[in-house]
């Protein structure tokens, strides 16, 4: 599948929620590196790894939206699927 994502509000939040990730990952980091207490490395680690899932899902679910639109969804599909799957 090479179809870029088309719709510019969803590629604006998913940016944004990746960016957020960026800045919780940021700090995990800097946790670690300074010694950290390891339950909150692990809860804000919780974090950064559901806000990257929530933004593969997003954009799994925008490609799927124009899979809609274009010529052969049953093939599209497929690959959506395999997106899917590989973020579980």
């Amino acid at each position: 599948m090479s179809a870029a994502l088309r719709d510019e509000d969803a590629v604006r939040r998913i940016a944004n929620r990746l960016k957020r990730a960026q800045g919780q990952l940021a700090a995990v980091i800097a946790a670690v590196e300074g010694g950290g207490d390891c339950r909150e490395v692990v809860t804000q680690l919780s974090a950064v790894s559901g806000a990257i899932d929530r933004a593969g899902f997003a954009v799994i679910a925008t490609a799927m939206q124009q899979c809609l639109e274009d010529d052969d969804p049953e093939l599209r599909m497929a690959d959506l699927e395999k997106l899917f799957l590989s973020l579980s």
